[in-house]
Parts: structure tokens; C-alpha cells; sequence
């Protein structure tokens, strides 16, 4: 497998590899496992897609876009309430 660089700021540098040597990993090995355990927006989608899916086959839960947009905005603000965000 080749390389790549990637320029980012020296301080977030320095916070991936303290978070790297905490998980006994190097910079190097740390983001090529973010790059294989993090979902890409589509990857998250058809995950969401999937999950609506078995809910509705399991219970009949189907909200329609108003409602899990109020559902979406309920969690942000309790997440904001909670400093998550």
C-alpha cells in the first residue's frame, strides 16, 4: 500500500498522536483504522435506511420527514442542553 500526506494544523497532529499512543497505536496506524471504522454519509444513510426498515417490520414504527425532523431537533437540543455539542 503506498502512502499519502496530508497537511493539517501541527496541533491536531499533536492531538491525534496523544490519542494514538493512549490506544498503544501509532499516528499512522490510528487514522488508517478511523479510515476503516468511520462511516461514510452514505455508509450512515443505508445504515438509517436499514434500521427504519426493521423498525417498521417489527412494530410498525414509520414517522413521516415531519416527524423525524422533530425528533432530530429534540435530540440536538438535548444534546446542546447536555455541552455534547
Amino acid at each position: 500500500m503506498s502512502d499519502a500526506n496530508v497537511r493539517i494544523p501541527v496541533e491536531a497532529r499533536d492531538r491525534l498522536a496523544r490519542i494514538a499512543s493512549s490506544e498503544g497505536m501509532s499516528l499512522r496506524g490510528y487514522l488508517s483504522h478511523l479510515a476503516e471504522t468511520l462511516l461514510t454519509p452514505e455508509e450512515r444513510a443505508e445504515r438509517a435506511a436499514l434500521a427504519c426498515a426493521v423498525l417498521r417490520g417489527w412494530n410498525g414504527y414509520d414517522p413521516s420527514a415531519g416527524e423525524r425532523a422533530a425528533l432530530d431537533a429534540e435530540l440536538d437540543r438535548r444534546m446542546s442542553e447536555a455541552g455534547i455539542r
